[in-house]
């Protein structure tokens, strides 16, 4: 997404809040639907992951090693290709904010949350962005909320409501009290970034600063795993390795990549929505292959949440298709 020396071109950030990029036709184009399908698919699949991987190394170790990794395969990915592009000035401050908020606030947090939680809840209330995106996006940016969208998101607002009632959450327990902050806080710190990458300006793509981003999010949580939890916790098992090989150059490397580049193409308030598939589908393998059992607050409040996803997201591709036609 570098501008031309010759003729400047607006990166794809620039593309109007209240649309998405359309192809002749009025079709969506399916690049950012292929991007976030597989980021989805992935990154659902991280949280059991995640869960299971800590029972061989603490949080903040597997946190730190999992972005160490994750940059390590990217920065050797693009070297390959010859494609290693150091950072511009205008890049520094997307290098700031998703590595430090998005990537080591937002992946620390959950990590330490998810040694009090299950892996199903802790994904659920990691994505509660909406609450924080919509209302800033509305009222900061001027980003127009559809009835139909403004319903959905309603809708994923009632789910994560029903996740916090006073029956489903034990309010004398500290630890469970602190874990859930975390996870609203790590919310709130994807939220800031998912707005920074719709509405700022950065030279690079998402591509090419990642591996930066990483290496940032890897600088902070390497020392601070080390004072934090001491030396390193890895038992060197097979399954602490087939984890982080995992969480690592998959979810890392290539989930990131998808999403911020999905994010530069897709209204904030729509992406966190449709976001929110993510912990419905991390739920959804928890429940498989760690054989959690969801309670019936989370039953309910994922099924508002997918509610909500459809709503949402069928009308935006109808209004898309329909403001195309008007102008032919």
């Amino acid at each position: 997404m570098s501008a031309s020396p010759a003729v400047p071109t607006p990166p794809a950030c620039h593309v109007l809040p209240t649309s998405p990029v359309l192809r002749r036709g009025g079709a969506v184009d399916s690049a950012p639907a292929l991007l976030l399908g597989g980021a989805i698919l992935l990154w659902g699949a991280n949280w059991p992951v995640m869960k299971l991987g800590l029972g061989h190394i603490s949080p903040l170790w597997f946190s730190a090693l999992r972005f160490a990794t994750g940059a390590a395969c990217l920065f050797a990915w693009q070297a390959a290709r010859g494609e290693v592009r150091w950072p511009q000035r205008a890049d520094m401050p997307f290098i700031a904010s998703i590595g430090l908020l998005q990537m080591m606030l937002f992946t620390a947090l959950g990590a330490v949350a998810m040694t009090h939680l299950a892996a199903g809840r802790s994904a659920i209330l990691s994505y509660t962005t909406p609450i924080w995106v919509v209302p800033v996006a509305a009222l900061v940016f001027g980003e127009r909320i559809g009835r139909w969208q403004g319903t959905g998101i309603g809708l994923a607002a009632l789910g994560v409501l029903i996740l916090f009632n006073p029956h489903a959450v034990d309010w004398r327990d500290g630890a469970v009290l602190g874990a859930h902050a975390m996870l609203l806080a790590a919310s709130a710190a994807w939220a800031a970034c998912i707005l920074h990458l719709r509405y700022g300006r950065s030279r690079g793509s998402a591509a090419q600063l990642a591996p930066w981003q990483m290496l940032l999010a890897a600088a902070v949580l390497l020392p601070l795993a080390r004072v934090v939890e001491g030396p390193l916790t890895g038992d060197g098992t097979g399954t602490f390795w087939a984890c982080l090989i995992f969480v690592g150059p998959l979810a890392t490397a290539f989930g990131f990549c998808a999403v911020n580049a999905a994010s530069q193409r897709v209204p904030a308030s729509q992406m966190s929505t449709l976001m929110l598939a993510v912990p419905v589908t991390g739920l959804v393998i928890a429940t498989v292959t760690l054989h959690e059992t969801p309670g019936p607050d989370l039953i309910l409040g994922t099924l508002a949440i997918v509610l909500g996803i459809a709503v949402s997201a069928v009308p935006a591709r109808v209004t898309s298709s329909n403001r195309v036609k008007a102008r032919i």
